[in-house]
């Protein structure tokens, strides 16, 4: 996923096996891998052209927002999560947590 968000464009898969060459993947290893993201709804495939290209759904930002979301879905004390979290980001991100949070009043 890194790879695809990080491209400028939509990529086909030998650009992302060549993106990834030395990690020593396979070709068709890559594939896979692409095709198993795209039935999990986090990559598009656009297949219009000889060699498809790939894209990412969501970006990286919104990835990780969905992921938080779930894991305060499977917290049994949700709000013990939410603490527990606060007290493990930096001042930084302290502040940006207030700023959005002031967005939502």
């Amino acid at each position: 996923m890194d790879t695809v968000w990080d491209a400028p464009a939509p990529l086909t898969g030998r650009q992302v096996a060549d993106a990834l060459a030395p990690r020593g993947l396979a070709y068709t290893t890559v594939l896979t891998v692409l095709a198993r993201l795209e039935k999990k709804g986090l990559l598009t495939r656009d297949a219009s052209a000889r060699a498809h290209t790939y894209s990412a759904l969501a970006s990286r930002s919104d990835h990780v927002a969905v992921l938080l979301q779930q894991a305060l879905g499977h917290a049994e004390d949700r709000q013990a999560a939410l603490q527990h979290f606060a007290r493990s980001v930096t001042p930084a991100e302290a502040d940006a947590l207030r700023r959005a949070l002031d967005g939502l009043t």
